[in-house]
C-alpha cells in the first residue's frame, strides 16, 4: 500500500508518493491551487493512479512545538481528505521541511527559480519521510 504524503500551502501544495513498501518517499508534480473542489479532486485522482492507502498532511509548527499560522487550514484539509477519500490522515509535523528542501536543492545547484517549482515537492517528500521512517522504527520497536 502506497502513502501520500501533502504539503499544503496557500498557493501550491506539494505532493509525495511512497513507494508500496513503504520504505522511500518520492516528489510528485507540484500541484497550484484551484479552489478546494478541484484540489480535492486531484487529490483523489492521485489516490486512484497510484494506489494510496492512507494520507500524511503536513501540520505547521513553530519550533517551540505550538501551532503555526496555517495549522487550522492543514486540519481542515485533513478533515475534507478523510470526509472524501475515506482513507486514514494523519497530520505531521513539518517544522523545518520548507528550509530544509530549498538547502537540498541549493546544494544540487539548482537556480532560484528552478527551486521555487519544485521546494514544494521536496518539502512533501521529507514530510512523508519523516513519517516512514518512524512508523517503520516503531514497528521495529513493537517487534522486539
Amino acid at each position: 500500500m502506497r502513502i501520500l504524503g501533502v504539503d499544503p500551502g496557500a498557493v501550491r501544495f506539494g505532493l509525495a508518493v511512497s513507494d508500496e513498501l513503504g520504505l522511500t518517499a518520492q516528489g510528485l508534480p507540484t500541484w497550484v491551487s484551484r479552489g478546494r473542489s478541484a484540489d480535492l479532486a486531484h487529490v483523489r485522482a492521485l489516490v486512484q493512479e497510484w494506489g494510496v492507502g492512507e494520507v500524511v498532511v503536513g501540520l505547521p509548527r513553530n519550533m517551540d512545538g505550538t501551532l503555526g499560522p496555517q495549522a487550522e487550514a492543514a486540519r481542515e484539509l485533513a478533515r475534507q481528505l478523510r470526509e472524501t477519500l475515506g482513507l486514514p490522515v494523519t497530520l505531521w509535523d513539518e517544522r523545518l521541511t520548507t528550509q530544509a528542501a530549498t538547502r537540498v536543492l541549493t546544494e544540487a545547484g539548482l537556480s532560484r527559480r528552478r527551486r521555487r517549482g519544485r521546494v514544494d515537492a521536496v518539502a512533501a517528500a521529507l514530510i512523508l519521510q519523516g513519517y516512514l521512517d518512524r512508523t517503520r522504527a516503531s514497528r521495529k520497536q513493537e517487534a522486539e
